[in-house]
């Protein structure tokens, strides 16, 4: 057996036995790095611990705290609650409009952090109960605001695009750009599915609030709406770049929450910035701990050996894209989306380029597939927040999450036999 198949086998099963027994994801990949290292005849400390800190020494990487940072501030500081009270106070009284209001909500928070995990959490806290209160299906409206927070990572400032951007040297700016469309066609997505759904519910509708109350929580959500403008349009002009603009991002919420919305006490930056850091923490150490791994499969040559076997597929751009999507949608019953992207996003997209594929579309479609895995189970770790959060067995989330997940890999297949859609406006806004 060829030392690159045996690094391939230790790195399988490698990661498959560490994930089996429950060990930290970043260790596991620094662990089967240095197996696949081992076995291909590289062993050496010092290369693995110059990788460790090559894995997070990079200046656009630098957007992955600040966006994190952003995200806190956002919750702490009011800003989320205010998009929801003017959501609420447009379509609030509809019938079974507080299932429009999470998906409106979801769509605009998801133009300000980035973060899916941040959005699920603030959505799941003020809205869920509220919807119990009012008799909404517990089931149900949890998994709509699950599949609502999988939003954030693909609009932009997504922390994800900026991840995959590191990863697989591919323009960061042009990922955020290819977020736009597909993201909105995701809250369309859920609107129809809702919409659908209520025909089984018996939700009483309730009395619009008077203009000038509706126009009152539009004013006082106008700085959280602000930053988004601010954000999306400092990138488009070239004001500044993705990094810089994570920068903006939590400074201008920071300065919003202390001075304008005046929620946030100077004591409580403290403990935002703490859970800020934890968080990076965390992204970073599996940064660090997918660059061992990445090394060693780039010098395994295992990107050449995938492109083997899917030898025949290359002249089928389409088939190609479609066998590889399923491929990451059972990748995302078991990995969490950061994981994904750092394990298999420099594996999988020479062999796209290879057989034709738009880099840039095949990002966004990664990460669009790596988001829907956060609502799939058994991982699912957007499913476990809104769980946790409304105190709900995991079971009830799944249950009610399952006609949107539906809804979104239809979506997926629809961006699999029509690229244009992504690719169109991707070239027509750059």
């Amino acid at each position: 057996m060829s030392p690159e198949a045996l690094a391939f086998i230790v790195f399988s099963a490698g990661m498959l036995v560490l994930m089996g027994i429950g060990m930290n994801m970043a260790l596991a990949l620094v662990l089967t790095g240095a197996g696949m290292a081992w076995v291909l005849g590289f062993w050496d400390t010092q290369l693995l611990a110059q990788n460790l800190v090559a894995g997070v020494d990079s200046f656009p990487l630098l957007a992955v705290p600040f966006f994190i940072l952003a995200g806190e501030l956002m919750n702490s500081g009011g800003i989320s609650r205010r998009i929801i009270d003017m959501a609420q106070a447009w379509v609030g009284h509809i019938r079974g409009g507080l299932g429009f209001v999470a998906i409106g909500a979801a769509v605009l928070m998801a133009s300000m952090s980035g973060s899916a995990l941040a959005d699920t959490a603030a959505l799941a806290t003020i809205l869920l109960p509220m919807m119990k209160r009012q008799g909404y299906p517990l089931a149900t409206s949890a998994g709509l605001l699950a599949s609502g927070g999988i939003i954030a990572p693909i609009i932009p400032p997504s922390m994800p695009f900026v991840i995959y951007g590191v990863t697989t040297n591919t323009s960061i700016s042009a990922l955020f750009l290819s977020g736009i469309v597909p993201g909105l066609i995701m809250g369309v997505g859920l609107l129809v599915a809702w919409k659908l759904l209520l025909r089984k519910m018996d939700l009483p509708a309730g009395e619009p609030l008077p203009m000038r109350a509706r126009l009152h929580a539009t004013a006082k959500a106008f700085w959280a709406m602000l930053m988004p403008i601010i954000i999306i349009g400092g990138m488009k002009t070239g004001v500044f770049t993705p990094t810089e603009a994570a920068v903006v991002a939590a400074f201008y919420a920071l300065v919003v929450s202390l001075f304008v919305h005046r929620e946030m006490k100077l004591q409580e930056i403290g403990p935002v910035l703490v859970r800020a850091a934890k968080t990076t923490a965390i992204v970073m150490f599996l940064c660090a701990g997918a660059q061992v791994a990445s090394y060693m499969i780039t010098l395994a040559d295992l990107p050449a050996v995938l492109t083997g076997w899917l030898g025949p597929l290359v002249e089928s751009p389409r088939l190609l894209m479609a066998v590889m999507m399923v491929v990451l949608v059972l990748i995302g019953t078991a990995l969490d989306l950061t994981p994904t992207i750092l394990i298999f996003g420099p594996v999988m997209l020479p062999i796209a380029v290879k057989a034709g594929i738009d880099p840039v579309y095949f990002g966004l479609m990664f990460v669009l597939n790596g988001a829907i895995g956060l609502i799939t189970p058994p991982v699912g770790t957007v499913l476990n927040v809104v769980a946790g959060v409304g105190r709900l067995s995991l079971h009830q989330v799944i249950k009610g999450v399952n006609p949107f997940l539906m809804v979104y890999i239809v979506i997926l297949a629809l961006f699999v036999l029509f690229p244009q859609i992504v690719i169109a406006p991707v070239a027509w806004m750059r």
